[in-house]
């Protein structure tokens, strides 16, 4: 699997949210995320559906995600102007690139419910949280252990997305998210100081604010080398699905060469290139 850990997706967005418009980000999601579950079951995502930025339907559910760039800079923030005045525009800038990388990005549910937040948007709106992905995973964190949060209610509303992942461990593998938690995984390493959602969530003065980007830029860039590791163990094959058999002499029809498929889940293995999906 091809995976440019060093890309910043604002390249290709040409000045619009790379969440959104940068196709080589929807297409590393694609790559990246379409793999086994803790349980062993393949979970596919398809770009095919209009409207929609990842999909995936199966017997596990129907799940409709969106991309988050999970890392919030403060760089443009009003709050924290004065503090981010103090560092060169270049170590800004440089903190806003690896922000933009895969490293620094992530998946959730993009279909609101009820009409009410996604997991996004009320990151990103409570002021506990203040788009801070730490402190969004401890929330995380604290929903597989059925305890409260500030964001306990949006993570509630997409309790069956997290279910597909078994615990907060099957979660934190999955995403590699790894270098973010203690190696029992029982709990967050935060970027600033942390007292159960009581203590700022946004920098207050110069040291703190350039402690947590120094931690910031080395979560991006451990997770980044996670996710090359996960690369190299993934040679130019992809899992993207369920076959039918109908569907399977298809495709060995169209491609003319045996593929790798799993007799008991059917799963097929293809050149990243033909990105085929049932």
């Amino acid at each position: 699997m091809r995976i440019d850990t060093s890309f910043d997706f604002r390249t290709d967005a040409f000045g619009k949210d790379p969440d959104t418009h940068s196709p080589t980000l929807r297409q590393y999601h694609k790559l990246l995320w379409s793999k086994p579950l803790p349980s062993g079951r393949p979970f596919c995502l398809s770009n095919a559906t209009p409207g929609v930025y990842l999909h995936h339907r199966s017997e596990l559910g129907e799940f409709i995600l969106c991309s988050d760039s999970f890392i919030a800079t403060f760089t443009r923030w009003k709050s924290t102007r004065k503090i981010v005045e103090l560092f060169p525009v270049e170590e800004s800038e440089a903190f806003r690139r690896a922000g933009y990388t895969i490293g620094g990005m992530i998946v959730f549910p993009g279909n609101r419910i009820e009409g009410k937040q996604t997991i996004n948007g009320a990151r990103g709106f409570n002021r506990k949280i203040a788009d801070r992905f730490d402190l969004t995973l401890e929330c995380v964190r604290r929903h597989y252990l059925g305890q409260s949060s500030p964001l306990g209610e949006a993570l509630s509303r997409y309790r069956e997305f997290f279910a597909l992942f078994d615990s907060f461990r099957g979660y934190v593998d999955f995403f590699m998210l790894n270098d973010l938690v203690t190696e029992d995984c029982l709990a967050v390493k935060f970027f600033m100081p942390f007292d159960d959602f009581s203590t700022p969530p946004v920098p207050t003065d110069r040291d703190i604010y350039e402690d947590y980007r120094r931690l910031s830029i080395e979560f991006v860039e451990a997770r980044n080398g996670r996710i090359d590791r996960f690369c190299t163990r993934v040679p130019d094959a992809l899992i993207v699905g369920f076959l039918t058999r109908r569907r399977r002499h298809q495709l060995l029809t169209r491609i003319g060469r045996r593929v790798e498929v799993d007799p008991t889940t059917r799963v097929v293995r293809l050149d990243v290139g033909l990105d085929l999906l049932p």
